[in-house]
């Protein structure tokens, strides 16, 4: 019951902080630092703070509390968003120098549709290089352009991880992409990957970033794209409620821009359409968006509730032990125990995308 009464509170709050509904009832005896932790862990503390800033005087956490939470959000949000702009900009003007472009994937293109951009936390930089990141990764080893900035001893490029390299530019980690998703562990993923790239060479979109072009995703790719990863992260760990923010914020600002009718033949033949609506009905039922921008909204409500439960309070939790052993057990576990999410998101089996993940650690044995 506390559970539920906290969820409650939670959403009610998103629903305020995103200017999706006036409802303001909030139960006087909710636990403030449990919701905290919640929208913390969620990514969105500025959000939900936005609420808190609805509520009657009455209804409020104690004075002390908040603004001791103002105060660390505004610093790990708005702040740090700042430092995010300037060093995407940085890194487009350095490779704009030797010809190279650079497209902003998720973080910052999301970003761009919320109402307040600096409310979305800004962890890694996903960029994409229109099939030139060897070059480019070879450029920044080269030159190391950030050593002084960052006042490391020296710049490298990991090449350890599937479908994008790694590397820092001042504090913010970099995903450098050559494969917009995981070709190798689950088979069905290569198909979408073969559309993605085909979208991926549209360079008709981009956006000044202190003074820097930097180029987005186009409508269609980002639809796609977005929605595909939301699901592979779902199937495998877990999704965030900031993720399906996310979604709904893009769906709201370029639904206009998709074509519906490939869209709709894409979900159908990558087997999508079922997590798209049930993506959709959370945004429309439980965080309050239009149901106008989302083309269509159908789905079962139980199993909505469950996809809901599950992004909220993780049944295998949040933590993942360390010590390898304890690791490959846990994860085991939960492989088994997300059977129902792996069939809602992938068209092979259980079993067929199990041996592929294996082959995947093999390839890359940092991943386990």
């Amino acid at each position: 019951m506390e559970s539920l009464k906290l969820n409650s509170s939670f959403l009610t709050l998103v629903r305020l902080g995103i200017e999706s509904s006036k409802d303001a009832n909030i139960p006087n005896d909710v636990d403030w630092n449990e919701l905290r932790v919640l929208a913390e862990r969620h990514g969105l503390s500025a959000i939900v703070l936005d609420g808190i800033e609805k509520l009657p005087d009455g209804q409020r956490p104690p004075k002390v509390f908040l603004l001791e939470w103002i105060g660390e959000t505004l610093q790990g949000y708005e702040y740090r968003y700042e430092l995010y702009c300037r060093a995407i900009a940085e890194m487009a003007g350095t490779y704009k120098s030797h010809g190279f472009k650079m497209m902003v994937l998720k973080g910052y293109a999301c970003s761009l549709d919320w109402p307040k951009p600096e409310h979305r936390p800004c962890g890694d930089i996903d960029i994409w290089q229109f099939g030139k990141q060897k070059e480019a990764d070879a450029l920044l080893e080269a030159e190391r352009p950030v050593q002084a900035a960052q006042g490391v001893q020296e710049f490298k490029v990991d090449r350890s991880h599937h479908h994008h390299t790694v590397f820092y530019w001042r504090d913010f980690m970099v995903e450098n992409h050559y494969d917009f998703i995981n070709v190798h562990h689950h088979k069905s993923n290569a198909e979408v990957e073969k559309v993605l790239k085909e979208l991926a060479q549209d360079d008709s979109h981009s956006v000044e970033v202190y003074g820097e072009k930097v180029y987005l995703p186009s409508a269609n790719l980002h639809a796609l794209f977005l929605l595909k990863h939301t699901m592979i992260h779902f199937a495998a760990e877990g999704i965030l409620l900031r993720q399906l923010l996310d979604w709904g914020f893009f769906m709201k600002a370029h639904h206009q821009e998709i074509d519906w009718h490939w869209f709709s033949e894409k979900l159908e033949q990558f087997r999508m359409t079922s997590m798209f609506n049930i993506f959709n009905s959370i945004c429309v039922e439980d965080l309050g968006f239009n149901a106008a921008v989302f083309h269509q909204v159908q789905f079962s409500p139980l199993l909505k509730e469950k996809v809901l439960k599950e992004i909220i309070e993780p049944e295998y939790g949040v933590g993942i032990p360390k010590r390898l052993v304890p690791r490959l057990l846990f994860k085991f576990r939960r492989w088994k125990g997300s059977a129902w999410k792996h069939e809602l998101c992938y068209k092979e089996s259980m079993w067929s995308a199990f041996w592929s993940g294996v082959w995947n650690h093999i390839l890359k044995p940092s991943s386990i």
